[in-house]
């Protein structure tokens, strides 16, 4: 009975450090990893567009103008972005740096401002691109993924419509539409945390 009492103990205490979202090396922070070829519900061709994300939550590390603690969303990690064009038999690459995490169970929404593209790719080098991860959870081998995507350049998502036409809008961290892009090979993982408290003192 005592070695019984002393493991429901210890599973007591493993449970409680869990459900607190602490380990003993310190606070879990969110996180997106993996990566997955998706395709676009709205388009028919032949085209492989994948996203690879290694993305980590760094709550008040970027300190910003006005705001000098840095913000609860800060993070570090990189995005890559791949787009094979059947049309041109060509693929254009693209490489980023996150700068803004923020996730709720299963979810994430993503920044990253782009510091490399392959020759012939987009005017991206600079700007903020955002990323939308959705993780069903439960990916077996043989199984269609239940994971989504979703990125703030498709067409028609983020637009601003003129008397002009229509302009690409800018991207603010962590700013980026709904995962509507089921994945077709690969898989995402998101590590949810709630955001930390506003630094005191």
């Amino acid at each position: 009975m005592a070695v019984v009492i002393a493991v429901a103990a210890s599973a007591a205490v493993v449970t409680g450090a869990t459900a607190s979202g602490k380990s003993p090396e310190g606070p879990v922070h969110a996180s997106v990893t993996g990566s997955a070829e998706f395709r676009l519900p709205y388009v028919n061709d032949a085209d492989i567009r994948s996203f690879a994300f290694d993305a980590h939550a760094a709550p008040y590390s970027r300190p910003v103008p006005g705001v000098s603690t840095g913000l609860p969303t800060d993070a570090y990690g990189t995005v890559a972005v791949s787009h094979y064009s059947a049309e041109q038999d060509i693929t254009y690459t693209a490489e980023g740096k996150v700068d803004c995490l923020v996730t709720a169970p299963g979810n994430a929404t993503l920044t990253a401002v782009i510091t490399e593209v392959s020759a012939g790719g987009p005017d991206w080098v600079g700007k903020r691109l955002g990323f939308s991860v959705h993780d069903g959870g439960g990916d077996k081998p043989g199984k269609m993924s239940r994971d989504r995507v979703g990125f703030s350049w498709a067409d028609g998502v983020n637009t601003t419509y003129t008397d002009e036409g229509d302009v690409a809008s800018p991207v603010g961290p962590c700013m980026a539409p709904a995962a509507f892009s089921p994945v077709s090979k690969g898989a995402y993982r998101v590590r949810h945390a709630d955001l930390p408290l506003w630094p005191t003192g």
